[in-house]
């Protein structure tokens, strides 16, 4: 029997004053957290709208006045001068993310209407003197906070870990001498000299510049690296065509150049676009959405029961107000699901750590099950559908067209002509093209540590593979033929040529570039037996097929020279060149990816592919993976001509999305969203990041991917591979599946210890089976076991092909609430007919009261296997064996509820006794009743729904 204490207060209405009084705190504590949010939220806005950016029209200085302005020189700054400036302007490196302090990030744990609850029952206990009640109800709260700040704190620690990856370096003029310093000691004002695989550290104004190509992809989205000039150009220059700036996060490709640093930090581009992603609305998660709905449906109904159950007992059965305010706590204590938020964040961390196997970073735990709901993939195309390696994929001579295998910059392959291997000394014609290619070409193929890098421009790293394919010893070929001199590519004249001398004597002027330029310079064409004049249609044709066929074209042409020529000169090269062949390159596509998308397809999941590269580009890319929808291409200048209705009725249909801009990625996936659909996006630049932001799932590239666009994301690719995406969705679906097995385990058994304090109240029973500290012992107890070996769960067969589950979808479904209702009312009776079983053959309070946990308890061990399957059969191998943790939970479990028998400090604590071994059979027996019993359940279910 729960006695009624010695109150303070002995009126009725100083117990209702006190009750809502706490309650009111409680409201109070709620509103400062959401004054709190809304203040950071609306600081984070009012930053984002403001750009950091001094917008100085440095594109639209010349040099001279650029240096002038920032007071430095062609020596470099001094190291002093570059001391104040650095503690002026900050290091160079953005901004971290202000983060919530320990205690905000503490208290929030403790923002659910649940807690509340608890935390009212809890306080009200206590000035009701009830301490130990009070103190075990604070303890289960303060663990759940526990356990959600320490996660939460593990998360942070891994974005910084994230941000920490990348540590770059800059060979900057100090003094009069060029210098190696960490990037973050750039200051404006700084001369930095760039060359060939760096990236570029701060925001350049450039000074000079030879043969400058820069990759600016992740600011611009455009994939074709940008030649640089030094000439100013007009203020109103769009940023992707400042050809006189290089912009932080940038890579030079090819040549040299001198940068006068004009932006560091949030000063830079990068820095101002990752500000303005602040501004984009970020979508809350499915789960939180449903299990917020879920705490309010449970909590109202707590609520009422409870002041029904109070009101019945006071006005009914006669109890005091007291007696029955502690009963009502014991009801509220008993149907509250308080293991369910850690059980929740402890299946997500799972969840986040089986995905970190897999190469998928999550940076947001609820991500983890929204992957499980994701209808639509927008993915990038290069580097994650692709391999991000230009490859020769064909080679066309007069009259022949070849293929090679392999792929990437590793030179194992062949090259075929109609399925035979072709070498160089085969074919004088494919010999002089190979040669032609080498020879033409600035890159280096290397091997280092068993894999192959390019050093230089990645289309002029893959014509080195194919000569090595076809038989071509680099060196020993360029020794052969040492260059002499040559003209660098530019974009005005779209070609590159070099001259060559061998020690024969002879001399060759060799060049490539666009088909276009080339051909109207060459009057003949190679042949396997000589040359013959040039048939330029047939040229054309076949320049047209290799681009239709997806791949980036280049013309290979050369000519005899002069014997003693040491200079090469426009003027040598004519119109008389001997077209050698034409070239096809191609970023293949990844094997992993092609399975993966069609693992997606199977899981009713859209790919699509969003990429700025060419429509013909992505269209073949699209076929060879196996994209649903492949034959139909929207540019981005079409995007522009469809207002958000018509796109909005054909971007579900479309898969293949070319030349787009950042407000096309973002616009497509509010259209996707708007119609239903949880949409994951891909992206590594900054100009991604809005889209990313915006996306249900984020994902960001870990390898190519910038700070910005991990900012944005809710998932981080450690190996920037698509296939790591469909294991991630694989993995949410998972986490979803073992989340509502946890739900469908514990809810019934709040239900059933909720059923077991309601009916000795409608029975007027004035000794409870279960007091409220015994309750919230059972609760997490079973939770921190039992519920939690079911985040352990495996994927259930079948799972990548089923639909995606629809994010409207309610967490308690039809069959849900029938499940808890059915078990609980099996638990109520087995534990209240036991315990009035021990009660009538005249045992103490205690003992029956023990009786009465161990029969609850039992028959939650017993219905967790029932749980590991929603409907299938348990009564096999797989089903009661086939998760090692269930075992170790329910051995754990055991050994816990014999301490709560039989150990004194346990009995006093929790006022138990101990029992004879003859009680036990009774209780497992019990438990027993309740696994057939759902287990018939599931038996009527199966029949009902082939019927």
């Amino acid at each position: 029997m729960i006695e009624t204490p010695q109150l303070i207060f002995n009126l009725w209405s100083v117990e209702w004053l006190i009750l809502f009084a706490t309650l009111a705190l409680l409201g109070l504590v709620g509103a400062w957290l959401g004054w709190r949010y809304q203040r950071a939220f609306e600081a984070e806005r009012a930053a984002a709208a403001k750009s950091p950016v001094d917008q100085e029209h440095w594109h639209a200085l010349s040099p001279d006045d650029a240096l002038a302005r920032l007071d430095s020189h062609e020596q470099g700054l001094a190291g002093t001068a570059a001391d104040e400036r650095l503690e002026r302007h900050g290091p160079n490196r953005l901004p971290e993310p202000k983060t919530r302090g320990p205690l905000l990030r503490f208290l929030t744990q403790f923002n659910d209407i649940l807690i509340y609850v608890l935390l009212a029952a809890g306080a009200v206990t206590a000035l009701l003197q009830h301490w130990l009640d009070a103190g075990v109800i604070l303890g289960v709260v303060l663990i759940n906070a526990a356990i959600g700040f320490v996660q939460e704190g593990k998360a942070e620690d891994a974005l910084k870990a994230i941000r920490q990856m990348l540590s770059p370096h800059a060979m900057v003029w100090r003094d009069g001498r060029l210098v190696t310093l960490e990037a973050e000691s750039l200051v404006p004002g700084d001369l930095v000299q760039l060359q060939s695989g760096d990236k570029v550290p701060a925001d350049l104004r450039l000074i000079r510049s030879k043969g400058l190509r820069v990759e600016e992809a992740a600011l611009t989205g455009e994939s074709v690296p940008v030649e640089k000039t030094v000439a100013p150009l007009d203020v109103d220059t769009p940023l992707a065509d400042r050809v006189c700036m290089a912009y932080s996060g940038t890579l030079v490709t090819q040549g040299q150049g001198v940068g006068l640093v004009v932006g560091t930090g949030a000063d830079t581009e990068i820095g101002r676009i990752s500000a303005l992603v602040a501004g984009v609305e970020q979508l809350t998660t499915p789960l939180l959405r449903q299990m917020a709905q879920l705490g309010r449906w449970v909590t109202a109904a707590i609520l009422v029961v409870a002041s029904a159950t109070f009101a019945f007992g006071v006005w009914i059965r006669d109890y005091t107000a007291a007696e029955m305010f502690l009963a009502s706590v014991g009801l509220a204590v008993a149907a509250i699901p308080e293991g369910l938020p850690a059980i929740m964040t402890i299946t997500l961390a799972i969840g986040v750590r089986r995905m970190a196997g897999r190469n998928a970073i999550i940076r947001r735990l609820p991500a983890v099950e929204t992957l499980g709901t994701v209808a639509v993939i927008c993915s990038d195309k290069t580097g994650t559908l692709t391999r991000n390696l230009m490859t020769v994929t064909g080679l066309a001579t007069s009259g022949r067209d070849f293929t090679l295998s392999g792929s990437g910059y590793d030179p194992h392959g062949l090259i075929l002509l109609d399925g035979q291997p072709q070498a160089s000394e085969d074919d004088p014609a494919l010999g002089e093209l190979l040669r032609a290619s080498l020879l033409c070409n600035d890159a280096a193929l290397e091997q280092s540590e068993g894999a192959w890098r390019i050093h230089g421009d990645p289309m002029e790293g893959a014509l080195l593979v194919a000569a090595v394919k076809g038989g071509l010893e680099l060196d020993a070929t360029r020794r052969d033929w040492p260059r002499t001199d040559l003209i660098p590519f530019e974009s005005e004249h779209k070609f590159m040529a070099t001259l060559h001398h061998s020690h024969a004597g002879e001399s060759l002027i060799v060049l490539k570039g666009a088909p276009e330029a080339v051909l109207g310079m060459c009057a003949t064409q190679r042949t396997t037996t000589g040359t013959e004049p040039l048939q330029g249609a047939v040229w054309l044709e076949r320049m047209e097929a290799l681009a239709a066929a997806g791949q980036r074209v280049l013309a290979v042409a050369s000519k005899p020279a002069t014997a003693r020529q040491s200079e090469l000169n426009f003027s040598d090269l004519g119109a008389d060149l001997t077209l050698l062949g034409l070239i096809g390159l191609m970023d293949p596509p990844r094997d992993e990816a092609i399975a993966a998308v069609r693992t997606c397809s199977e899981a009713g999941i859209r790919v699509k592919m969003i990429t700025g590269d060419h429509a013909a580009t992505a269209k073949a890319i699209a076929g060879q993976i196996g994209l649903a929808n492949p034959d139909v291409v929207l540019t981005g200048a079409e995007l522009d001509r469809l207002d958000d209705d018509q796109l909005r009725a054909r971007v579900v249909e479309v898969d293949v999305y070319a030349r787009v801009t950042p407000e096309h990625k973002l616009r497509l996936v509010q259209r996707l969203q708007e119609t239903g659909r949880i949409v994951a996006m891909t992206g590594d630049g900054v100009n991604d990041a809005p889209a990313l932001k915006r996306a249900d799932v984020g994902v960001a590239m870990g390898i190519n991917g910038t700070e910005a666009a991990k900012e944005a994301s809710e998932m981080v690719l450690a190996d920037d591979n698509f296939a790591s995406i469909a294991n991630a969705v694989e993995e949410g679906r998972t986490v979803y599946d073992n989340l509502r097995k946890a739900i469908l385990f514990i809810l019934p058994t709040n239900g059933g210890q909720a059923l077991v304090v309601l009916g000795a109240i409608l029975f007027g029973f004035h000794q409870f089976p279960l007091t409220p500290v015994q309750i919230l012992w059972v609760n997490m107890v079973t939770a921190v076991t039992l519920a939690l070996a079911l985040a352990f769960e495996p994927p259930e067969p079948g799972l990548m092909r089923r639909p995606p589950r629809s994010p409207s979808e309610p967490v308690l479904t039809g069959l849900f609430l029938w499940r808890i209702a059915y078990v609980s009312v099996i638990l109520m009776a087995g534990t209240f007919g036991l315990f009035l079983w021990e009660m009538d053959r005249g045992v103490s309070i205690e003992h029956a009261r023990t009786v009465a946990v161990n029969t609850l308890v039992m028959g939650e061990i017993f219905y967790l296997f029932n749980s590991r399957y929603m409907t299938a059969p348990v009564l096999n191998r797989a089903g009661l064996f086939g998760n090692r943790y269930v075992l170790m939970a329910v051995v754990l479990l055991i050994v816990l509820q014999l301490a709560f028998t039989y150990l004194p400090p346990m009995q006093a604590l929790f006022g138990t006794a101990a029992v004879g071994f003859e009680v036990w059979w009774r209780v497992i027996l019990l438990g027993v009743v309740v696994l057939l019993a759902v287990e018939l359940e599931k038996w009527v279910i199966r029949r009902v729904r082939r019927v």
